[in-house]
């Protein structure tokens, strides 16, 4: 059973990124305020869920959160920084999009460049141990696929309606017959034989 936050006396924001290990489009950061009765029984790390759950339950944490906010990191900024720093970036833009300032942020993963002036805790695997952080995981991917989604309009060859920019061996073969679209993260080593498959 997931808790509502980690800390308990600070208005706190869960934070959480999508994308990080694909190979196009953008990395998108989540941050989501959860109300301290907040019930959403489903409510889990995002990979844990299913396409309708996480649909079903974006519609929920939009409506009853506190405050809740989505940006994004593109591939030409991605390539200029490295997705690392491009991940801290985008969860640093969805904090600055919050209507209500938390008093902290509580942050999936061991590492994060401080926000200025709001004290954070990183959790390693905290979409799957705190409600804020897994709201934030659920918006990031749902946004996230959402975006992918609506590009593979104009590049259907790559299946990012199915595979969402990771490196599945239909976009990889795509990349080798068609080239790069507008949308790949260049430094990325795309067509590597040695690339981790999903």
């Amino acid at each position: 059973m997931l808790l509502n936050c980690y800390h308990e006396e600070l208005l706190d924001a869960g934070c959480d990124e999508a994308g990080r290990g694909c190979l196009a489009g953008p990395v998108f950061a989540a941050a989501v305020i959860l109300p301290r009765d907040f019930i959403a029984g489903e409510l889990n790390d995002s990979k844990k869920l299913s396409h309708r759950q996480r649909c079903e339950l974006r519609l929920i944490i939009e409506k009853e959160a506190i405050s809740w906010a989505v940006a994004e990191v593109d591939n030409i900024e991605i390539d200029q920084i490295n997705i690392l720093k491009a991940s801290f970036l985008a969860m640093h833009r969805a904090v600055e999009k919050l209507i209500v300032r938390p008093g902290h942020l509580s942050i999936d993963g061991n590492r994060f460049n401080a926000y200025p002036h709001i004290p954070h805790t990183c959790i390693i695997k905290g979409d799957g141990k705190y409600m804020n952080i897994a709201a934030a995981s659920i918006l990031a991917k749902t946004h996230r696929d959402e975006f992918m989604e609506r590009i593979s309009i104009s590049y259907p060859h790559y299946q990012w309606h199915q595979n969402k920019g990771y490196p599945t061996i239909v976009h990889r073969t795509a990349v080798i017959t068609h080239g790069l679209s507008p949308y790949h993260r260049k430094t990325f080593s795309i067509t590597d034989p040695q690339l981790k498959l999903f």
